[in-house]
């Protein structure tokens, strides 16, 4: 019987996933010799390591009998299996979906690979469109923009293929239909026309923007970035997602940089195009940009790929969006990077400003040695915590300790746990050693398991694990499908700090969420939203289920097939979000008793696990002091004696008192999440429920 044939998606995932070390080094023992491997090659009789195995280039080689390709020829000639055989067991084996095409599927996967082939040089014939108007008279402006204000050279121009959109509605459209005989159908398909709202003709998507032409790994044109001259906004105006442009797959200036990443085996990853630009044409050729989207898994491969050592520095914008988007970034890898397998760091430049800013003012070798003392993620994430905070205020002391405590009970290993632990205790302590030793004990107990979090199994009770993933998918699916609330959402989702959900996969979704909204208003319109300053009415026109079904498919199909509830609910689901706020409001306050109620058992155990010092105790060391006191009348003893025998009580009991009255408080904060989650969940005839944003507990 024939195989059918494996589509080509199938083919490239696997070839993407595949890495050569782990392939090989299933059958063969490699070690590590400089930036590659080699391993006694199984193809003859090798008495020595005479194979090679790159994972740079994600090839093996053997110098005395010539065998060499890439995992897959690997484990066709090891096994002796076909190609079809070796795709579908490692599709397997990383789980990856398989697709197959037979019969009159062969015949529309030639049309669509076809299609593909006419949008990239529809692409292609556009950018040299783009990089003639730059030329004219009226891209004047644009190139004055480019050469003066941005200080590029004629090289760097050139080397990039920087271009201008005229001033035109239908400029680029009249070229390619006219001049190239392209239909308009196909150049909305490539992203580079919008067709009219009344459906009567198309106009162009870029106009009176500087254009940079992005560009695949292959060198391929499959997108455009446009950047206004004149104050329109959006500031920046990106191609759509098309056919041949998924930005989570794709990383801006790699096509240039994938060579300096591997000789300097480290990728900078920056934000914005030119920051890429900036830095190519100060020297810094191995750095890329982000397009404009968190760092994905695909991503992060492709940049691991390109150096031996998975270096990757992460240099966003210091502001709030920037910030996030690292913090995003790094919770893509961060497992990778706890278990050693890729080095994170994350630079930040003085002052707040971004790579194109501080080359001009400062040079490539101040931009080099800033990289070469970048810290480490978690550094950098610690500092973030501290930053602002003024620890001799309790409340603000207690929150940085809880975020700390999260941080630290990430780490696998015992030795690096003690090295942070110790380090932040200092922080603390303010530099007072005494202090430092007392508050390192402290952070060790509460790193174990990170009980402030709530994250501890200890602390949980059977059933709160699934009540959690309810409470997150009724909000996911509230959001989704209620798109007149969505700020609304957002408000109470930040006011109750519940924006970080606890399971991956509705991580993955908010993330993805946050990405598609921040593209059409903006980061800083969207934050605006979040706090209650911005009625961002235009979240409601986003079809969110369609664009992030779109995206889930390309990027990680597996996510969407759990993700479908909430993606396509069904009937009996759409009928309970008839009254979203309520509903919202009501399960907010389950998310957060769940959180309260993790704490209150902390805090219940470790109230009672302290070492009481009884009143008894307290009354015989003061009779020892009363002997140095007999000059003192008797009833003024009697009365001086209770008044010291109650602050000794205190003094010596003080952490217990503290964690008491905090275990009280924090029962107090859970018969007002009660209220609020009743209110949510009843009818409301008379009234809306109070949307009081509750308040942590503070030590």
């Amino acid at each position: 019987m024939v195989s059918p044939r494996l589509h080509p998606r199938t083919i490239e995932a696997v070839k993407e996933r595949a890495d050569i070390v782990d392939v090989v080094g299933e059958h063969v023992v490699l070690k590590k010799k400089g930036r590659e491997f080699v391993g006694i090659c199984p193809f003859h009789d090798d008495s020595k390591p005479s194979m090679t195995v790159s994972p740079a280039k994600q090839f093996y080689y053997c110098f005395s009998c010539g065998a060499g390709g890439n995992s897959i020829k690997f484990l066709m000639e090891f096994q002796r299996q076909s190609f079809s055989e070796v795709v579908l067991d490692l599709a397997r084996r990383y789980q990856l979906p398989v697709e197959t095409v037979d019969g009159p599927q062969q015949e529309k996967l030639k049309q669509q690979l076809s299609r593909r082939d006419k949008l990239h040089r529809a692409l292609a014939l556009a950018s040299g469109w783009f990089r003639a108007q730059l030329r004219t008279v009226a891209g004047a402006d644009a190139l004055r923009y480019l050469s003066e204000t941005r200080g590029l050279s004629e090289t760097t121009l050139d080397q990039f293929e920087l271009g201008y959109a005229p001033e035109q509605w239908d400029g680029l459209l009249k070229h390619l239909q006219q001049v190239e005989g392209l239909a308009p159908e196909l150049l909305e398909a490539a992203g580079l026309v919008v067709p009219r709202k009344g459906g009567n003709g198309f106009y162009d998507r870029f106009r009176h923007r500087v254009i940079v032409p992005i560009r695949d790994r292959q060198g391929r044109v499959i997108g455009f970035g446009g950047r206004s001259l004149d104050g329109t906004e959006p500031k920046y105006l990106n191609s759509p997602e098309t056919e041949v442009f998924e930005k989570g797959k794709h990383l801006f200036g790699l096509d240039r940089a994938s060579s300096a990443i591997r000789k300097d085996d480290r990728a900078v990853v920056v934000e914005g195009y030119f920051d890429v630009i900036a830095l190519h044409a100060s020297g810094v050729t191995n750095s890329v940009a982000s397009l404009g989207t968190a760092l994905s898994s695909q991503q992060i491969t492709q940049l691991c790929r390109c150096s031996d050592g998975k270096r990757i520095v992460l240099n966003f914008d210091a502001d709030g969006a920037g910030i996030r988007a690292a913090n995003r970034a790094i919770g893509e890898v961060e497992q990778l990077a706890l278990q050693g397998q890729l080095e994170l760091r994350v630079l930040h430049l003085p002052s707040g400003k971004d790579p194109d800013e501080f080359l001009k003012d400062h040079g490539a070798g101040d931009y080099r040695a800033l990289l070469d003392q970048a810290p480490l993620w978690l550094d950098w994430q610690i500092e973030q915590v501290l930053e602002g905070r003024d620890l001799s205020k309790a409340d603000q002391f207690q929150r940085s300790v809880s975020s700390l405590v999260a941080l630290l009970g990430k780490l696998p290993q015992s030795a690096i746990r003690t090295h942070y632990i110790q380090q932040v205790a200092e922080r603390l302590s303010g530099g007072q050693g005494r202090l430092a030793l007392q508050l390192e004990e402290d952070l060790r107990q509460q790193v174990q398991g990170q009980r402030w979090h709530g994250r501890s199994a200890r602390h949980e009770k059977a059933g709160e694990a699934s009540q959690r993933e309810r409470s997150e998918a009724e909000i996911l699916l509230l959001y989704l499908h209620c798109p007149s609330h969505r700020a609304g959402i957002r408000q109470e989702l930040r006011s109750r700090e519940l924006e970080d959900f606890a399971l991956q996969h509705h991580r993955l979704l908010w993330s993805s969420i946050t990405d598609l909204e921040e593209g059409n208003l903006g980061s800083v319109r969207l934050e605006a939203v979040s706090r209650g300053e911005d009625r961002g009415e235009e979240l409601a026109d986003l079809d969110l289920p369609r664009l992030l079904t779109d995206q889930l498919l390309l990027e990680n199909s597996d996510l969407v097939t759990r993700l479908t509830p909430l993606l396509e609910p069904d009937e009996l689901q759409r009928v309970a979000l008839a009254r979203p706020m309520d509903q919202l409001r009501g399960t907010a306050a389950m998310l957060e008793r769940q959180k309260s109620h993790k704490r209150c058992r902390h805090l219940l155990e470790a109230w009672t696990g302290q070492r009481l010092q009884t009143l008894e105790r307290c009354i015989a060391v003061l009779i020892e002091q009363e002997k140095d006191e007999q000059s003192v009348p008797a009833v003024e003893v009697e009365v001086d004696m209770e008044q010291r025998i109650h602050v000794m009580f205190e003094d010596l009991n003080a952490e217990a008192l503290r964690f008491q009255k905090l275990y009280y408080s924090e029962r107090r904060h859970i018969q007002h999440l009660d209220q609020q989650r009743c209110a949510g969940y009843a009818s409301q005839s008379s009234s809306e429920p109070s949307s009081e944003p509750a308040t942590s507990m503070n030590g």
